[in-house]
């Protein structure tokens, strides 16, 4: 059993996932914000490999992304702080990562590396599934690490289900076609969105990201879901406050929900 598996079959609901970027808000605060979010308990970890041109990504992360650049942080670097991260969590850890920085990194090398300090997945948001399918695949396979795909409101029901036959851990279910950013409530029609993929009856657990900022939206989105992905919102409060500890407790008091 996974890391995912034990997640997923341990807790039914109110997932908490967070995203943050490497090397940021300072070059050496990776291994300090996770140890700060297992401690705080939050479910899984999403850390993000800064880049030039995040696509998919809001202005908070691309800022933050920006500013791990400029510190000096590398795919490298990262792997190097993460070297003994097993020691601190048994938590979910995923990289998420554009593919053209993962393909000048050598994908297979990349993935070698990842395994080797105990990352459990990927997300790569600009990868076609198509293109995943074909060697990507078999190299995340051999390194045992669990690529995960995104959905939208855009995304037909056949391509669903063969999204989600291609999936052994979660599907990343995005709230808008939009790029990442906090919002303060979900509308009518993103929440019957929710609503028709959680009846879906998929096999793979729904995480909702994009748009979660508080107790309100991590609420609706849970409803049809079994939790969340915050970003935008804990990136901001990482700006905020430079203490990491008080960073994390101000975010889980914003976020935090009892079930």
């Amino acid at each position: 059993m996974n890391r995912f598996q034990r997640l997923f079959n341990q807790k039914t609901g109110n997932i908490l996932s967070v995203y943050f970027t490497a090397g940021f808000p300072q070059i050496n605060d990776t291994v300090k914000i996770i140890r700060e979010l297992s401690d705080a308990g939050v479910d899984m970890i999403e850390i993000g490999i800064p880049f030039s041109d995040p696509m998919a990504d809001g202005p908070v992360i691309q800022h933050s992304s920006q500013i791990a650049l400029n510190n000096g942080m590398t795919q490298n670097l990262l792997f190097e702080q993460l070297l003994e991260i097993r020691k601190i969590t048994d938590i979910p850890l995923v990289l998420m990562g554009y593919v053209n920085p993962l393909l000048q990194y050598g994908f297979d090398r990349f993935c070698a590396s990842a395994a080797r300090i105990g990352i459990d997945g990927l997300i790569i948001p600009d990868l076609p599934m198509q293109e995943f399918l074909g060697e990507f695949h078999t190299i995340t396979q051999k390194y045992g690490l669990e690529n995960i795909l995104l959905i939208t409101p855009e995304t037909e029901e056949v391509r669903i289900h063969t999204i989600d036959s291609n999936c052994n851990s979660f599907i990343y279910l995005v709230s808008t076609a939009s790029v990442t950013g906090a919002k303060n409530a979900f509308s009518k029609e993103t929440l019957r969105y929710f609503e028709r993929i959680g009846k879906m009856q998929l096999r793979n657990p729904l995480l909702v990201g994009f748009g979660i900022s508080n107790k309100v939206t991590r609420k609706a989105a849970s409803g049809d879901t079994r939790g969340v992905i915050v970003g935008s919102a804990f990136i901001k409060c990482l700006d905020k406050n430079p203490d990491i500890h008080n960073a994390v407790s101000a975010f889980m008091k914003q976020i935090q929900i009892t079930q």
